[in-house]
């Protein structure tokens, strides 16, 4: 209603109006109660602002769903090693062909750690490397750390991801692996046998 706004603009620390390029907006300030904001976004191109647009939107989703689910596992492909590592030991413990299968599933898992390798520009080889020893010494939370091009504790530096997004991107490649599996056959439409008629003289 226009008694919460007035209560809301009356309790701000400043009001303004600013411009920014052709556009002007009026700003409000030290706003106790907040809620709300706006953010402005700038760019010399159209597909700069979308790409811009949807990867903060991308982040502010994730950050959401933390706060809806608490449960966090570290990043920087640090949960993907660990799992890999744990399915790697499991698989000795198969004596059939699903021991093969096991071992394709971890081996998957660590693409994901090495696209972040490539994505950054790093050896993704020797990095891996690192990972594997590291976790094979029992430190499940290390992974890929991007400013010194290295491995660190992700979970010690606050590198988090919501477990329930995990979970979700695991359960939705496995249920697309299980689509992919379950088609015995293609059908191709064959070659087309007709000839176009030849043109006539002079055309």
């Amino acid at each position: 209603s226009w008694k919460r706004w007035f209560k809301a603009v009356v309790s701000t620390q400043s009001t303004g109006e600013i411009q920014i390029g052709n556009e002007r907006y009026n700003k409000f300030t030290g706003c106790p109660k907040a809620k709300t904001c706006t953010l402005i976004l700038r760019g010399g191109a159209e597909q700069f602002i979308d790409e811009t647009e949807r990867s903060l939107h991308d982040a502010i989703m994730i950050v959401r769903r933390a706060m809806k689910n608490d449960s966090v596992v570290a990043g920087g492909g640090a949960i993907e090693m660990e799992l890999s590592k744990e399915l790697k030991s499991y698989a000795k413990t198969i004596h059939g062909k699903e021991q093969l299968l096991i071992t394709a599933y971890a081996k998957a898992l660590e693409i994901i750690p090495r696209q972040l390798c490539d994505n950054a520009g790093f050896d993704a080889t020797v990095i891996l490397n690192k990972l594997r020893q590291k976790h094979a010494q029992g430190e499940k939370w290390m992974g890929m750390d991007i400013t010194s091009e290295d491995v660190a504790d992700n979970f010690a530096a606050c590198v988090w991801e919501p477990s329930i997004v995990k979970k979700n991107a695991l359960t939705a490649a496995c249920e697309a692996c299980c689509t992919i599996l379950s088609i015995d056959e293609t059908v191709k439409n064959p070659n087309s046998n007709y000839k176009a008629p030849n043109a006539m003289p002079g055309m």
